[in-house]
């Protein structure tokens, strides 16, 4: 501890904590459950917890994976993937899609889930998720330390081309009601995953200047 009270670590040092605090702080965050095809038309399924969305007009969202995985490897190939919506009904087969599996073999069988055609892209929407974004790779950016030393985590971002979402999710107005939908966010630690309910939400309206 500083004088201040305040635990102080550089990172390039290590953290001396238990795990590494850093998504704790920086959570919860939404999950990146990709789905994608490579060449040869094979599945791929995988959560990602550092994903977010980046623009409005043209929507891109992103992912970032340390190390080059199938994931990475076949959006670049194909120049496609599909983000599908993690809902606590769905936490456990998101879960089941993280396993370290053979190249090749299907993530969708392997957790149970339905796999669905998509209506601009080839990669497949999990079918039991209630949005699902169909996107075109619009880049993929290798990350570098502040020295410029290339780091083996890769950015990838989207283009949102196509959106689908469960009409439930949709009130009369026509407004998205998020914690209606249950998703599910990625916290700290091996295993801290949150939930959003209506009792949490407060507003807050931008300042007229």
């Amino acid at each position: 501890m500083t004088a201040d009270n305040r635990y102080f670590y550089e990172p390039s040092k290590g953290h001396g904590l238990a795990h590494d605090p850093l998504n704790a702080i920086v959570g919860p965050r939404p999950i990146g459950w990709i789905s994608s095809r490579n060449a040869e038309g094979q599945r791929n399924l995988a959560p990602y917890s550092f994903f977010n969305c980046f623009n409005y007009k043209p929507p891109i969202i992103g992912f970032a994976s340390t190390g080059w995985k199938d994931s990475v490897a076949n959006i670049v190939e194909t120049g496609e993937f599909v983000w599908n919506l993690t809902t606590r009904g769905l936490a456990e087969q998101m879960n089941q899609t993280s396993a370290m599996l053979p190249r090749g073999q299907d993530e969708f069988s392997f957790a149970g889930l339905t796999a669905k055609a998509g209506t601009i892209v080839k990669a497949d929407l999990v079918a039991e998720s209630p949005v699902n974004f169909e996107c075109k790779l619009s880049q993929c950016i290798q990350l570098t330390a502040a020295n410029g030393d290339k780091i083996d985590t890769w950015l990838v971002l989207g283009e949102v081309v196509a959106v689908h979402i469960a009409k439930h999710l949709l009130n009369a107005e026509g407004i998205y009601q998020t914690a209606l939908a249950e998703p599910v966010l990625r916290a700290g630690g091996p295993s801290a995953y949150y939930g959003i309910t209506e009792a949490l939400r407060f507003d807050l309206h931008r300042p007229q200047v």
